[in-house]
């Protein structure tokens, strides 16, 4: 055991999901020495994430656009500290620059081994056969005000969240199949919320547009930690392969991602309330919207027949 009161540093990844993804081995570091102050690198803005991490040190941001430019004064920066234990999921050089007793870092490649599975082999040194945590994150005591203050004028609690948008078009599950599925399962859910970032607007526009649901859109309206503390009132998470998905999984709520092209055997949401259905020959848009009806129902009455506490579920929900 490395002793009390050491300094650890966590290079994390930059994009949301990415980054969540690497909140296991967060966990792990947490609970191999619970006294250890935990420094934190990432970008910008999915360093928001581990805002109120309770067990974290300071957050340094590496800035891809600013590259040489930014390296050096973040690199001035870590280097006035001695670390412990330095952890290493990003692949660069940083970990060899920092001033540490100890290293542990992730290797190119993985194939089809989920990206967690290969964080986590990276610090095998410290597991000693530990079972991989899910995803975890930390919405603060605003956010979850701001929470409160969108479900109040919510009607009902069973409330259905939609996330419409993602980084690339291929990604994205036509808005009209998002509202059609809705309508067909509005007998389970007395509200639809829409979440995303201002480049999902105009998608969650069009989903508000056609729903028959009472709807909130929140595109545009929230930090992700907001979104966040959104999702943990949620009683299923939809939409496509993005960020949100990710957060829907962190907070442990039931979700169901949609993937069209992409690596879903290693990168889909890491968590035992997550589902997910991959699209015949890639194509997100060949996926019917009666297969997506039946798929989340079937998810939604496995949720409610587990009889597991979800904060002690563990393991991963199969490909559906």
């Amino acid at each position: 055991m490395i002793g009390a009161g050491r300094k650890f540093l966590f290079i994390t990844l930059s994009n949301i999901g990415d980054a969540l993804l690497t909140t296991p081995v967060l966990q792990l570091l947490h609970r191999h020495d619970e006294t250890a102050v935990i420094d934190i690198v990432g970008d910008e803005r999915s360093s928001m994430l581990f805002l109120h991490c309770p067990y974290r040190g300071g957050i340094y941001h590496k800035q891809k656009q600013r590259f040489l430019r930014g390296a050096p004064a973040l690199l001035l920066e870590l280097r006035r500290k001695r670390y412990d234990l330095v952890v290493d999921l990003r692949t660069d050089i940083l970990a060899w620059l920092v001033r540490a007793d100890k290293r542990l870092v992730k290797t190119a490649g993985g194939g089809h081994v989920h990206a967690v599975e290969r964080h986590f082999a990276a610090v095998s040194p410290l597991t000693e056969g530990k079972e991989i945590p899910p995803t975890t994150l930390w919405p603060g005591q605003d956010d979850r005000d701001y929470a409160d203050g969108v479900c109040r004028q919510l009607p009902g609690n069973r409330w259905l969240c939609i996330g419409p948008g993602a980084n690339w078009e291929k990604k994205i599950w036509p808005a009209e199949k998002y509202a059609q599925t809705a309508d067909e399962l509005r007998g389970a859910f007395d509200a639809l919320v829409l979440l995303g970032n201002k480049a999902d607007s105009r998608q969650a526009e069009l989903v508000a547009g056609r729903v028959r649901l009472p709807c909130a859109n929140l595109c545009d309206r929230t930090t992700l930690l907001q979104a966040a503390a959104v999702m943990e009132r949620m009683t299923l998470f939809l939409g496509n392969d993005s960020g949100l998905g990710h957060i829907a999984a962190a907070v442990g709520v039931p979700s169901f991602t949609l993937f069209g092209p992409g690596s879903p055997e290693r990168y889909h949401p890491w968590g035992p309330r997550a589902a997910w259905l991959v699209a015949p020959d890639s194509d997100i848009e060949n996926i019917p919207v009666n297969t997506v009806v039946e798929k989340v129902r079937a998810h939604l009455t496995r949720i409610s027949h587990s009889s597991v506490a979800p904060a002690k579920l563990r393991g991963q929900r199969k490909n559906t």
